[in-house]
């Protein structure tokens, strides 16, 4: 870890990112920010950020992808059941389970969480609930997946990636929409990514309502997760037998140096000591399980780390990008490049972009590395499947 402009860091992120930082910790509201070790950069505060405040919070911090998380459960299959019958197992769950843009659940899902008097006791939010009700259980696009990985004694293990949909993304925009004077259900305008955050009061009618319904977002999004990975466990024929679940786009009250602070984290999970996490790397990597230690590092880290490697390269770069008229700029990678990295790994992918290709991310042992003052690897992972959104499908409800 090094200290750079009072700003916590562990890796090395690049100046534009640290810039983002610097803009965050300039509030003053702000009482630390840490950036780890896979951080990028992000809309108005960097992925893989931390920020913890005193009496506030910043919806656009959170970001849009509200509780966006990774359930990832180790089951009583075993890789060597499934490996001959691996290509039509993720055929089962592209077909099965709600990918892209947009989508409803082919079968809606009941829970709770959709009678939580939040819907009614946070008016803004009311006309969000009939969109949520149909989206609870997708899993969406752009990075979100479905994983089949494989631990070193073999268990099988399932992973999913996600947040709470066009819930969250609505909740988000609504707030920044607030915030700014204008109407909930406006279309906001395009965002600026190197804008400082928009910070709201938590003892302000507004910064309450928005905690109560980012809260609702995060129960949302953990229901969603629970019912994919069952979706994926009947296919299987399996039964969890340990769990991992947890947000890294969310907003937590908590004790932080005889303070009470709202800590938010954006690409970033909690790391108390004990507390497990699934960090993935990319489709042709290893993830691994890791659990929070309880170390003098740990403590300057506000109890926080990585939620993956951490992007190299961005969507546009990866893929090309139109500049005006209709010249294209050709992207860095290609749907070979990223068919021969997978094939060497010896995953089986369906669906997916070179936006998500191996190249455009970090390799995952290093960022590790990185925090090995604060975190303790449990377990390594190879990823043997992939399901993702279709290479032709955008989502709009981004991190």
């Amino acid at each position: 870890m090094k200290e750079i402009r009072g700003i916590r860091v562990w890796g090395d992120p690049d100046e534009r990112t640290l810039a983002q930082a610097a803009r965050c910790a300039d509030h003053p509201a702000a009482a630390q920010v840490c950036l780890m070790a896979d951080a990028h950069v992000g809309y108005g505060m960097p992925i893989g950020g931390v920020v913890a405040y005193r009496n506030a919070v910043s919806p656009s911090a959170v970001g849009f992808d509200i509780a966006c998380g990774i359930k990832a459960v180790r089951t009583d299959a075993r890789l060597e059941d499934v490996r001959a019958h691996l290509p039509r197992i993720l055929d089962d769950i592209a077909r099965t389970v709600a990918f892209g843009l947009g989508r409803s659940s082919p079968e809606p899902v009941e829970h709770p969480v959709l009678e939580d008097p939040a819907w009614t006791e946070v008016p803004e939010i009311a006309g969000l609930r009939q969109k949520a009700a149909a989206q609870l259980g997708t899993v969406g696009a752009g990075n979100h997946f479905c994983d089949l990985l494989a631990d070193e004694d073999g268990s099988l293990w399932v992973a999913a990636h996600f947040g709470s949909r066009g819930l969250g993304y609505g909740i988000c925009s609504g707030f920044l929409n607030l915030a700014a004077g204008r109407p909930f259900d406006e279309n906001p305008p395009r965002e600026n990514m190197d804008a400082p955050p928009v910070v709201l009061d938590v003892r302000s009618p507004l910064g309450e309502a928005y905690l109560r319904a980012m809260r609702l977002a995060g129960d949302y999004a953990y229901a969603g997760r629970d019912h994919v990975v069952g979706q994926v466990l009947s296919i299987l024929g399996a039964r969890a037998i340990e769990t991992v679940h947890n947000h890294h786009n969310f907003a937590w009250e908590e004790a932080h140096g005889g303070e009470r602070l709202i800590v938010v984290r954006k690409g970033a999970t909690p790391a108390w000591p004990g507390q497990t996490s699934f960090v993935g790397g990319s489709m042709a990597d290893w993830a691994a399980v890791v659990a929070g230690a309880d170390t003098p590092e740990a403590a300057l880290a506000l109890r926080s780390t990585v939620h993956g490697a951490g992007r190299i390269l961005s969507r546009s770069a990866a893929k090309g990008k139109h500049r005006r008229g209709r010249e294209k700029v050709r992207g860095l990678v290609t749907r070979q490049d990223m068919a021969e990295a997978t094939r060497r790994f010896g995953v089986l992918v369906r669906g997916g972009d070179v936006d998500e290709a191996p190249q455009v991310y970090r390799p995952l042992k290093p960022v590790l590395e990185a925090h090995a003052g604060s975190l303790t690897v449990l377990r390594r992972l190879r990823p043997i499947g992939v399901v993702m959104a279709g290479a032709d499908v955008r989502d709009p409800y981004k991190d």
